[in-house]
């Protein structure tokens, strides 16, 4: 019998997805495991696998294709048993003419999709349409000219990552394939570029391009909106005297090189955070309508900048993790989330949040509340700053933190309270290790 393969649910709240791209075509013979198609929710792209065996009769949602429903169906395969099934039907010939002319009907059908799968081997080798890759793999090598047939690959059953890339041989004849698949991807976005000219957006008289949002993007706007529209944001803010932790973590580091752990300036504010919220448990909660929910561990979500938007990878019980733990576990978090091979109980959840955009040498700036969560801490950079210390003026190195609460769930005292307690815990650091 057909065997229908539905849009997946990849996330426990996806309903719909957009078909990125499919990785075969109709006449490919599949197995379970084989790589069908890359789909886009809306925190990442992610590889949809077969389950069962046979031939892809039948392509039915184009790649590229947005809002398919969760469940609806996207393509057809004809199992195994189907295609042994004029066999058996071949003994009632010799006896009955009506059912001899009927698998002779059927039997060009079974024989077509055996005649074009043995072809279909030479194809995906030379294009690398069959070769298993993370989809930032595969835009990378586009871009580079690399073919990834010709790439070992080193992540989970031999797939390729970003990593194998790196001294991998360009120039080969693959480049010549993706301006192709970057032009069938773009048509369709130049069709519909007008719309928005036309209903007034932007002006049309300046140079410009239009580019079309990805699911992420959507999702990002959508949720971000309405936390500002239905949370009642209350921003504290905090000065913080950072040298202690610094000066702990140079003393860290030098044990902790042996074993190859490096601790950032993060992974000990994400600690900080973590023990100020159980100490403060009243801002460890998400608000939910007519109840409050309390957490007894704090989950702390860690805002990632990855290419065409953000995600925000968790460091679960963060509170009772080594320092080393959750330096190890938020360097391996954030180098799958731009690779987008964050499961989605990875990234979906967390009780508080704590975005750092110190790198890029912000000073000050508030985040806006990641929903269902009640609270969000925002890290400015450290930097030299007059700092009086009894009736004397010393230099020392500041660094500004507010934090946004949800003032329907957290009261302004009560949110001071937890900014007073992670300032405390980042300057005198030594109180994160006892």
């Amino acid at each position: 019998m057909p065997i229908e393969l539905k849009m997946p649910a990849l996330s426990p709240t996806m309903e719909e997805g957009t078909l990125s791209k499919w990785l075969v075509k109709e006449g490919d013979v599949v197995k379970s495991g084989d790589l069908l198609a890359e789909i886009e929710t809306d925190k990442a792209t992610m590889e949809f696998e077969a389950v069962d065996e046979g031939t892809v009769a039948q392509i039915v949602v184009a790649e590229g294709t947005e809002g398919v429903k969760v469940g609806a169906v996207i393509a057809i395969i004809k199992g195994e048993d189907e295609g042994d099934a004029p066999a058996p039907k071949a003994e009632p010939k010799k006896e009955e003419a009506p059912k001899e002319e009927a698998p002779k009907a059927e039997a060009p059908k079974a024989e077509e999709p055996k005649a074009e799968a043995k072809p279909a081997p030479a194809p995906a080798a030379s294009s690398g349409d069959r070769v298993k890759a993370s989809p930032l793999a595969r835009r990378l090598a586009a871009d580079a000219g690399i073919d990834l047939a010709q790439v070992s690959g080193s992540g989970p059953n031999g797939r390729i990552v970003k990593a194998d890339l790196d001294g991998a041989p360009k120039g080969v004849a693959k480049p010549a394939e993706a301006p192709k698949a970057a032009e069938a991807v773009a048509a369709p976005a130049a069709k519909s570029a007008p719309a928005p000219a036309a209903s007034g957006a932007g002006n049309p008289d300046i140079p410009h391009e239009e580019i079309k949002l990805s699911g992420m993007r959507k999702t990002i706007a959508r949720r971000l909106t309405e936390s500002m529209q239905q949370s009642p944001h209350i921003y504290l803010t905090v000065d913080i005297v950072l040298d202690p932790l610094l000066k702990l973590r140079g003393e860290l580091n030098k044990s902790l090189e042996s074993r190859g752990v490096k601790l950032s300036v993060n992974d000990m504010l994400i600690k900080a955070l973590a023990i100020a919220l159980m100490e403060v448990p009243d801002c460890n909660v998400s608000f939910a309508g007519d109840t409050l929910i309390k957490y007894k561990r704090a989950d702390i979500s860690i805002a990632v900048a990855i290419p065409g938007g953000l995600i925000t990878p968790i460091v679960t019980g963060a509170d009772t993790k080594s320092l080393s733990a959750i330096a190890t576990e938020a360097k391996d978090l954030a180098a799958r989330a731009k690779d987008g091979k964050l499961a989605p109980n990875e990234y979906q959840g967390g009780t508080a949040s704590i975005s750092n955009m110190g790198m890029f040498g912000i000073k000050h700036f508030t985040a806006v509340i990641n929903p269902p969560q009640a609270m969000i801490m925002a890290v400015g950079s450290g930097e030299k700053r007059p700092h009086v210390v009894g009736d004397e003026l010393t230099v020392a190195t500041i660094m500004t933190v507010t934090g946004s609460f949800d003032h329907r769930a957290i009261d302004g005292a009560v949110g001071a309270e937890l900014m007073a307690a992670f300032k405390r815990l980042v300057e005198n650091p030594l109180g994160m290790l006892a």
